[in-house]
């Protein structure tokens, strides 16, 4: 076991409150202990909900350790069902409670409660956040999915297909909904269900009745699809909308399992990204060097626009989630690399620096880990905090996504221009710091403090002041890049000290 201060997934209890807070008329009775109950946490705060969870917690102390824990557990099972009347109701133990081993499943079914009872077995010491999310949605399809519900004649009707996947804390997942479904109206084609978010245990009852099924976000949805298409027989579209030519793709592919003509999607896309990433602006852009961490789903989707679309490089490509690492090395292999599948932000970190990337695509902790190398950033996976769930609708999926995108990504390289101006106009008399805002009157400003000269910035190990003073001139978001080549060139040349000769030198060789 490692301790970490960040983490990429939490335990797979956590997916289990994802799914259970993505529907209606579900509830999700978790034994824990005291520090285990942290659901309100993670949706109110972070997701900026305007409910709390459904999710009771036996919230056991040490002092009950020596007294009957399954009585306090069916306790709560009792209440939940009592005061929240669940159309269905979902049971597990966290971590911590697994190893008291009080078989929560067998204690719920003893109950006899009037809603059906969900059991979840969540091994928190072999899986994590994702895989617990996609099993708590398998058995609840499993659980309430009525096998006499079937698809009827097409004749006369729309086709109709499931959406699965999109959950609580995803990833633009509500935005993205919209923007498929968008989709599927351009395309004459229904959706029966949307699945675990927004939908009810009826809303599962009913899956059979969709002509085949879309699964949007693998992570969660895949392993539910698979037992839809051998229980109902249901197709299953597993191309994931992300990016112009993923987009087309999903369309090309809905269009023809439905049967229905994909002329009028293709042109209503609306997208402004190809345009915008041929014009004059962009194309300086052209080769610049990306680095994508993140979920499988969204890491490769990511590689493809970067590379097919944008006309980035990608020098690093990765994931955190290993059940897809399958997925990852092919996505990989297209573009000549060796893929980084782990859970440890350090090793992710080391990678960064190896790459000398230009820009990094990744999650909160990538964010952080380029705000400290001085790269720019752009967040496109989970695990995401507060301003990754914005009020405005922005989706990643789609034709809008595409704009989206193309937008979240272009603009931290074209703000790092701007930055670089300021930085080489840091010493006129309008941009220094005690110049003060450059909109209100010189008489409403106050006094400006007579600071101090800047002193000279101390030489790194290696280097002298004149060559750190020569380094500070390339601009800020490949200086990084520029001193690790440096550094590298002097150390392969025996050169104990860089000068300013060595950086001339290392600048020639690097540019040939």
């Amino acid at each position: 076991m490692q301790l970490a201060v960040w983490t990429y997934e939490g335990p797979p209890h956590v997916g289990a409150m994802r799914v259970a807070t993505a529907m209606e008329g579900v509830h999700f009775v978790l034994h824990a202990p005291q520090g285990d109950t942290y659901a309100d946490l993670l949706f109110t705060m972070i997701e900026r909900r305007d409910r709390r969870p459904p999710v009771t917690y036996t919230t056991f102390q040490a002092r009950d350790l020596g007294k009957d824990t399954a009585a306090l557990l069916q306790d709560a099972i009792r209440q939940a069902a009592a005061r929240f009347a669940p159309q269905a109701l979902l049971v597990g133990a966290s971590c911590t409670a697994e190893l008291i081993q009080d078989d929560p499943a067998g204690l719920a079914q003893a109950l006899d409660l009037p809603c059906p009872v969900i059991p979840l077995e969540l091994p928190s010491y072999q899986r994590k956040e994702n895989w617990g999310a996609a099993e708590t949605f398998y058995r609840m399809v499993r659980a309430l999915a009525d096998p006499a519900v079937r698809a009827g004649p097409r004749q006369g009707r729309r086709p109709l297909a499931n959406l699965l996947g999109p959950c609580a804390l995803g990833f633009r997942h509500r935005d993205d909904v919209v923007e498929v479904v968008k989709l599927f109206d351009s395309l004459g084609i229904g959706v029966n269900c949307v699945a675990p978010l927004g939908a009810t245990p009826a809303d599962l009852r009913d899956l059979g009745r969709a002509d085949f099924n879309v699964v949007l976000y693998p992570e969660i949805g895949a392993e539910a699809a698979r037992w839809l298409g051998r229980t109902f027989g249901q197709p299953t579209i597993d191309v994931v909308p992300i990016g112009i030519g993923a987009t087309n793709d999903f369309i090309q592919a809905v269009a023809a399992l439905a049967g229905v003509d994909p002329a009028p999607a293709l042109a209503a896309a609306g997208a402004r990204l190809p345009w915008w990433s041929r014009s004059v602006d962009s194309t300086y852009l052209t080769g610049k060097r990306v680095f994508i961490f993140g979920d499988a789903t969204h890491a490769i989707a990511a590689a493809r626009i970067a590379s097919e679309e944008l006309g980035f490089t990608v020098c690093g490509l990765g994931c955190y989630n290993r059940e897809f690492a399958r997925e990852m090395r092919a996505a990989a292999a297209r573009h000549g690399l060796d893929p980084l599948i782990t859970d440890d932000h350090l090793a992710v970190e080391a990678a960064i620096r190896a790459s000398a990337p230009e820009l990094v695509l990744g999650t909160q902790m990538e964010r952080h880990i380029a705000k400290r190398l001085g790269l720019a950033c752009a967040v496109i996976s989970a695990p995401v905090h507060v301003q990754d769930f914005p009020a405005r609708h922005s989706p990643q999926m789609g034709f809008e996504g595409a704009n989206v995108i193309f937008d979240t990504w272009v603009h931290p390289l074209v703000m790092g221009l701007e930055e670089h101006l300021l930085t080489m106009f840091r010493d006129d008399f309008e941009f220094s710091d005690v110049a003060g805002p450059s909109h209100l009157p010189p008489a409403h400003l106050p006094a400006a403090p007579q600071a101090p000269a800047p002193a000279e910035p101390a030489a790194a190990p290696g280097w002298t002041g004149e060559a750190e003073r020569e380094l500070r001139k390339i601009p800020f978001f490949v200086r990084n890049k520029a001193r690790a080549n440096t550094e590298r060139y002097a150390a392969l040349h025996g050169r104990a000290q860089i000068d300013l000769a060595t950086l001339y030198d290392a600048k020639a060789h690097y540019a040939r």
